[in-house]
């Protein structure tokens, strides 16, 4: 599965897929879901995860500055903030998609 069009439109990133899907995935969702380290944590081999603080997001946090593709399989945003070590790949953009996106819709 692969996008074929990707487009932020408004306070949304608009993705229509291979199969002939869209999701319309709201940038304060995907910018919650980022799987980077630092957002995240990190898991050692027992299961524990390992994460800083909680940091404040500020409203440039949710503004998209950039999206960069990452091979043939993820999406790099660059957020407004300077947050940019967040990769998504296209079958976890896909699945937050299905949370954000109504059926038929």
């Amino acid at each position: 599965m692969k996008p074929l069009k990707v487009e932020p439109i408004g306070q949304e990133l608009a993705i229509r897929w291979d199969d002939g899907a869209e999701s319309f995935i709201p940038l304060e969702t995907l910018r919650r879901a980022c799987p980077c380290a630092g957002c995240k944590g990190e898991t050692d081999v027992m299961g524990k995860v390992y994460k800083g603080p909680e940091s404040p997001l500020t409203p440039a946090a949710f503004t998209l500055a950039r999206l960069m593709p990452i091979g043939g399989y993820a999406l790099q945003p660059i957020w407004g903030d300077g947050h940019a070590t967040g990769i998504y790949p296209y079958d976890y953009l896909r699945r937050i998609g299905e949370q954000a996106t109504p059926k038929g819709g």
